[in-house]
C-alpha cells in the first residue's frame, strides 16, 4: 500500500479504481484544500521547470485556476484579468530584464 497526502484532481478515484485497485480518499474544506492546492502549485512549478512541456505548463495552470476558485474568482475573471493587467503593462515577450532605475 502506498500512502499519499495530496491533493488530487477529481476524477483521479475513479481512475484508480478503474484500473482494479482502491484507494481511500477525503473531502476536506476549501480552507484546507487551499492550503493543499499550494504544495500541489509547488509540485507542478518544480515539474515544469524539469519538463518544460505542455501538460506541466496545463497542470500549473489548472492549479492556478483552482485557487482562484478558492478565492471566489472564475476562470474568466482570472483570464479578463490577466488580459487587463497585460493591456496595461504588457507580457513578457519581448525578455526584458530590468537592470537599474536611476
Amino acid at each position: 500500500m502506498k500512502v499519499y497526502d495530496k491533493l488530487v484532481r477529481d476524477r483521479i478515484p475513479e481512475i484508480i479504481e478503474a484500473s482494479g485497485k482502491s484507494c481511500e480518499i477525503e473531502v476536506v474544506s476549501d480552507d484546507v484544500a487551499l492550503k493543499y492546492l499550494y504544495k500541489k502549485l509547488n509540485e507542478e512549478v518544480v515539474e515544469l521547470l524539469e519538463d518544460k512541456n505542455l501538460d506541466e505548463i496545463c497542470d500549473v495552470m489548472e492549479v492556478l485556476f483552482a485557487i482562484g476558485e478558492k478565492y471566489g474568482y472564475s476562470e474568466s475573471e482570472v483570464l479578463g484579468r490577466r488580459n487587463e493587467k497585460r493591456l496595461a503593462r504588457g507580457g513578457f515577450e519581448e525578455n526584458l530584464v530590468l537592470k537599474s532605475v536611476l
